[in-house]
């Protein structure tokens, strides 16, 4: 059973609501599959999380949320879907970039993301069409700019942070991260709490290195709340990919590229882009595409 976790929480005693996510399997499976460098490795960690928070709080039972990044920076684009339990699935163009540290152990993410595009967040809740938000990067860290993301374009003044601490051997030693909602009628003093308690709390990678769990984090950061627990619940990296759902897509190659593959390869290897799950069509089962065709 996994030990990862979203927690949501409720202030009684304040407009404010919250989620915290631990997530150290998850991003610990998503560096396996992509094989990633340690600073490839933090940023779509982080991505990883955000999306994951964000999709917890949908109320459309099969909603989905994607999240986009586009820095231009080594990188490339990173992109993670999730479902609205929290369940999470992503990519990273360049899984094998490398920039320097800004310290020992201390990855440049920003750099390594890039600040020259956006963020976009695309939300699927049962619509005919999905709600679409785009932001400029602030500083490729991904926390500041969902931060921007949430006041910009759903106008709800948020703290984020996230983390992810790379062990001596590239595995993933711990990763979580927090959103905190300011809702409206929320004063200076609330915000003058909310503020000071994350910067007492310092970095969310030190809070969980010394054993804090979701709970713990959001406690410490908004200690000076009286907090409501709403929902706990467990979370994986998750990939919905099926033979069913490759064969699809091969269909939509239409029938002159399917007899390419059968006479140039004599049959299709396909791996799915989010998880390490390979699909293979041979001869026959080609042929047996083209006669449905």
């Amino acid at each position: 059973m996994t030990k990862d976790r979203i927690i949501r929480m409720l202030a009684r005693d304040a407009p404010i609501k919250a989620s915290a996510i631990c997530a150290r399997e998850l991003v610990e499976r998503a560096r396996q599959i992509h094989m990633t460098l340690p600073v490839a490795t933090n940023a779509l960690g982080r991505t990883l999380m955000a999306c994951s928070l964000m999709g917890n709080q949908l109320k459309e039972e099969h909603g989905a949320v994607t999240l986009r990044i586009q820095g231009g920076g080594p990188l490339g684009s990173i992109m993670a879907v999730s479902d609205s339990m929290g369940n999470v699935r992503g990519t990273v163009q360049n899984p094998q970039a490398e920039v320097p540290p800004l310290a020992p152990g201390k990855p440049d993410v920003g750099t390594a993301v890039g600040v020259d595009g956006n963020l976009t967040v695309s939300k699927d809740i049962g619509l005919r069409e999905p709600y679409v938000g785009s932001v400029g990067l602030l500083s490729g860290e991904i926390a500041d700019d969902v931060t921007a993301y949430f006041y910009e374009s759903e106008q709800i003044p948020t703290a984020c942070a996230l983390g992810v601490l790379v062990d001596t051997d590239q595995s993933v030693q711990c990763a979580g991260g927090y959103l905190i909602h300011l809702l409206p009628g929320a004063d200076d003093d609330v915000i003058a709490k909310v503020e000071r308690g994350v910067v007492e709390a310092g970095s969310v990678t030190k809070l969980l290195q010394s054993g804090a769990s979701a709970l713990d984090v959001l406690h410490t950061v908004l200690k000076d709340f009286d907090l409501e627990i709403l929902t706990e619940s467990p979370v994986e990296y998750r990939c919905y990919c099926s033979r069913e759902r490759v064969t699809n897509a091969l269909r939509s190659l239409g029938r002159e590229e399917i007899k390419s593959l059968i006479a140039e390869q004599g049959q299709a290897e396909l791996t799915c882009k989010f998880c390490d799950a390979v699909y293979v069509f041979d001869r026959d089962d080609l042929r047996a595409l083209l006669t449905e065709l």
